[in-house]
């Protein structure tokens, strides 16, 4: 079967594409692989050049590629446009500081005269990536991989396979080598397949912590390094001394940016009980405010999720919640429109043994809970399968720092605001959220061999 997108604002086809079949997806993989035979022999310094002028091409096609994005998938066109700016932003971190993270290291072994540890790449890493950041999911694992001197292959969500294909343009157009950058449109078994092949050499996923058990024992099963980068239920907790205007304010970001769709949004918020009432009121405020509109006109506050499927696959988690207690603040009900539509919701009384509570809810739907205290809200944060990212909202930012160093069970923590991703921080998580770190220096090395030279007196 073709894979056909959808615009979810409308339910309207986009485009049609046709799969390849396992023998031309095996030939793609092979031709990657020569390509990296020769790309590994560039110098660091080349390999950033290319990179560089792979940043200046997404900033020259930035309107292109945003509004690609925004017709796939339902992306605010000003987040879309921000997207590709952050991915420009990575490649210019990454050629700038690339040549540094990855040059030969001189060390002083007992058995030699002198020791050299040489990052070398192992080859070809492939990349099994999610449609809620088209391009910077993208960006994330194959301009780092791309530094170390590795090929790379895509397979991309099928919500977004015209923004993958773009992309690949977009690099070739750069100077990056034929064949070295190559997307896969395929189906799931033929997908399988591509992790055993011999010549793929390592494997990153994004998705959800089901897809990361099954790409995580396919890979084990062939003995291939992995990165999994799998979600999470995210904790914000709001503390007693919380600014509670503030505390509002960037929970209520943290939960609906990104149409709610992000692996690193807040999605419980964990409210010690001294100020709980009054900050309901003002989270509340914030979701009934929220204008739901047209992802492509700059005044909208949130556009469709990205396909009905998965909004009415929140809706089923919302009504589950609701049945084992938890109870509707705001939003809770699709509308009557056409598209992927589904409306800023709060929970509230949400407990363990509600998907609200327990499992990713990834939508704009927020689940707020109760805590008897800051202790206790630690507690709770941590009382998660899950452990990728969290926030914590309070008035003593020092305390909150021994909170998110000492305590927090996660791999990010945000002290009085809300991010996504930035190329000087180290990205991942722990526990059931996966394994790996992308960004700031740590994504250049996840898929090198760290080679011991030992050199003998002369």
């Amino acid at each position: 079967m073709p894979i056909t997108t959808v615009n979810p604002a409308n339910g309207e086809d986009i485009e049609t594409y046709q799969k390849l079949s396992k023998d031309e997806a095996f030939a793609k993989v092979e031709a990657c692989h020569q390509a990296f035979t020769e790309w590994k022999m560039k110098s660091l310094q080349d390999r950033a050049a290319v990179i560089k002028s792979i940043g200046k091409a997404l900033r020259d096609r930035k309107e292109d590629l945003a509004q690609l994005m925004t017709r796939e998938v339902g992306k605010l066109i000003g987040d879309s446009r921000d997207e590709v700016e952050l991915c420009a932003g990575i490649c210019d971190y990454t050629a700038s500081t690339g040549p540094k993270e990855l040059a030969d290291e001189q060390r002083d072994p007992s058995n030699a005269a002198r020791g050299i540890v040489t990052y070398s790449p192992i080859g070809v890493v492939y990349g099994i990536q999610p449609w809620n950041f088209p391009a910077y999911q993208v960006i994330r694992y194959a301009i780092a991989s791309l530094m170390a001197g590795n090929g790379v292959l895509l397979k991309h969500s099928s919500l977004c396979t015209g923004s993958g294909l773009m992309i690949e343009k977009i690099f070739h157009d750069a100077g990056l080598p034929e064949n070295l950058f190559t997307v896969l449109v395929i189906d799931h078994d033929t997908s399988d397949e591509i992790i055993g092949h011999d010549k793929v050499r390592g494997v990153t996923l994004t998705g959800s912590d089901g897809a990361g058990r099954h790409v995580g024992e396919k890979a084990g099963k062939a003995i291939k390094k992995t990165v999994l980068e799998l979600g999470s239920n995210d904790a914000y907790m709001v503390l007693e001394d919380a600014d509670l205007d503030k505390a509002a304010e960037v929970c209520a970001q943290a939960r609906l940016y990104n149409n709610g769709q992000t692996c690193i949004n807040g999605k419980r918020f964990i409210v010690t009980d001294k100020v709980y009432d009054a900050f309901l009121e003002k989270f509340v405020a914030h979701f009934e405010g929220v204008k739901l509109g047209d992802p492509t006109d700059e005044n909208s506050d949130m556009g469709p999720m990205s396909s009905a499927d998965l909004r009415d696959d929140l809706q089923d988690q919302v009504d589950e919640s609701v049945k084992n207690g938890a109870k509707i603040a705001c939003g809770g009900s699709v509308p009557d429109k056409k598209g992927a539509w589904y409306p800023a919701t709060v929970l509230t009384d949400v407990a363990p043994g509600q998907p609200a509570y327990d499992d990713e809810l990834f939508g704009p739907v927020a689940s707020v809970i109760r805590a008897k205290d800051d202790e206790d809200a630690m507690r709770l944060a941590n009382d998660s399968r899950y452990g990728l990212g969290g926030g914590i909202l309070c008035g003593d930012t020092e305390r909150a720092i021994e909170l998110a160093s000492k305590h927090f069970d996660t791999g990010m923590v945000y002290i009085n605001t809300y991010g996504v991703a930035d190329p000087s921080m180290p990205f991942g998580g722990v526990k059931n959220s996966g394994y790996g770190k992308e960004h700031g220096g740590f994504g250049v090395k996840e898929f090198v061999n760290a080679k011991a030279i030992f050199v003998g007196a002369e």
